[in-house]
């Protein structure tokens, strides 16, 4: 039900944002920024409640709760960098919304090091070095 509240509300904020097309354009801008700002709110919300049960499953495995913690952080990145762009693309400032882009794959790459070091020193140790 919370999916069609928030589909809902985005094509009603969408069909006004149409409204300013014609004149005001910057107001139909900042409030397609606002509404993509709502709607990423929404899905943190079901992310945070998706997090507590995950979490109550890796502490049952061994070891596995740095990793879970990993994969929500690359998650995290991913989506802020790709509302950030969004915003910026629909903006027309597509330049920037390229380095928006670029500076989260660069920050996904650096939060999963630990677990390419952790591989290559597995690697290592059945290499024998």
């Amino acid at each position: 039900m919370e999916l069609v509240k928030v589909c809902a509300f985005a094509l009603m904020g969408v069909l006004l944002a149409l409204q300013f097309k014609g004149g005001k354009q910057e107001y139909g801008i900042y409030l397609g920024a606002a509404l993509a700002v709502v709607v990423f709110s929404c899905t943190l919300s079901y992310m945070g409640q998706a997090k507590k049960q995950l979490m109550g499953l890796w502490q049952q495995l061994s070891g596995g709760q740095s990793y879970l913690t990993l994969l929500f952080k690359v998650v995290g990145i991913t989506w802020i960098s790709e509302l950030v762009s969004g915003i910026c693309k629909d903006s027309g400032y597509s330049a920037v919304a390229s380095q928006v882009e670029l500076f989260g794959k660069i920050a996904i790459l650096f939060a999963g090091m630990p677990i390419f070091l952790a591989l290559a020193e597995t690697i290592a140790g059945f290499a024998g070095g």
